[in-house]
């Protein structure tokens, strides 16, 4: 990705910085002060306010006119990196970008919150023309504060409940049931779900169909069969474990996404239970090494670097101006793919 910047590229007003050090604040709390930012709060405004005007701080008259014009840069906020289906996403992003003479700045926020609120100052900052989240953490509220200050911004893998927001996803809903429907017809009468982040919308829609699949398959919902494994490998061996050390006996497991499955492999390989005889995976991406596995896991494909690409699109479109009669929420098809982790037949 030898196109892309970086945040450590972005040059800061080296006032900014002496004000954040009389204040006893960070450089991006200043910026927030600067552009009215509801994120500060009164005490702390009043202490930065009072650092501005004891060192006499007028913000650049040059940097202010490097900031209202384009960057030709967007900006892309994800939880890590090194996860194949943000990964994917960001390739449909940035060759999408490149193909309109944009460049991409990567935020890897580390699952950190904390970082992908600093990496939103990018925007008041100037230093990026739009942003595009593809983390669940930030909150629709957040969100939202953000574009009715005019700032543009689209969301990849879920949607925002705002006329203004563009968006690109699944259905996580319906396939989540189409999966756990496979899995019903397979046989298997205890079915147990690992979920991502506890908080995340997607994380809702997927247990929502799940728990549509039991329903329709006349199979009782058992609380003691639902953990959370936040979208992490680590976290979907932990959570696996903890289901088993619950004595509630279950033969299948969906996970909300290929990573946790793969925490799941590695806990089943560790106490010697079959996949798939003793034990039904199936994930949800369908990442790269799914398919290498030994079973190959069975998971839902999602256009990964469609999303990204189509987002984009429809950002640049939006930041030239050309939205009228434009469509914001776009729903991509999904496609369940059937392997060897899932396809024992049960008595």
């Amino acid at each position: 990705m030898s196109k892309n910047v970086t945040v450590r590229d972005h040059i800061v007003d080296k006032k900014i910085v002496d004000v954040a050090k009389l204040a006893g604040v960070s450089a991006a709390t200043v910026s927030r002060v600067l552009n009215e930012s509801s994120l500060v709060s009164e005490k702390t405004k009043i202490k930065v306010l009072k650092a501005i005007e004891e060192m006499d701080y007028h913000p650049n008259a040059a940097a202010k006119h490097l900031r209202s014009q384009r960057t030709m840069t967007l900006g892309i906020i994800v939880p890590d990196i090194n996860v194949s289906y943000f990964s994917e996403i960001i390739k449909g992003i940035e060759n999408k970008a490149y193909a309109h003479k944009y460049k991409v700045l990567i935020c890897d926020s580390d699952n950190q919150i904390e970082k992908e609120m600093e990496y939103l100052d990018l925007l008041p900052d100037r230093t990026v023309d739009g942003m595009i989240l593809v983390t669940p953490r930030v909150s629709d509220d957040t969100i939202q504060e953000y574009v009715k200050k005019g700032y543009v911004i689209g969301v990849v893998g879920r949607a925002v409940v705002h006329e203004d927001i563009l968006s690109c996803k699944t259905d996580n809903v319906k396939f989540s049931n189409e999966a756990v429907r496979h899995l019903v017809e397979q046989g298997h009468q205890q079915i147990a779900y690992i979920g991502g982040y506890s908080d995340s919308l997607e994380n809702y829609e997927r247990m929502e169909g799940y728990m549509k699949a039991l329903k329709e398959g006349k199979i009782p919902f058992l609380p003691s069969l639902i953990d959370n494994g936040d979208f992490e490998e680590t976290g979907g061996y932990q959570a696996f474990c903890r289901l088993l050390e619950r004595n509630q006996s279950f033969t299948a497991v969906y996970a909300a996404n290929d990573e946790m499955a793969l925490g799941v492999y590695r806990a089943c390989r560790e106490r010697g239970i079959r996949i798939p005889e003793d034990m039904a995976v199936v994930g949800v991406d369908n990442n790269r090494i799914t398919e290498y596995l030994l079973p190959a896991l069975s998971t839902v494909e999602q256009p990964k670097y469609e999303m990204g690409s189509q987002l984009t699109e429809k950002l640049i479109a939006q930041m030239s101006g050309n939205e009228q009669n434009m469509q914001k929420k776009h729903v991509i098809e999904s496609t369940l793919i059937i392997r060897e982790s899932s396809s024992y037949k049960r008595d």
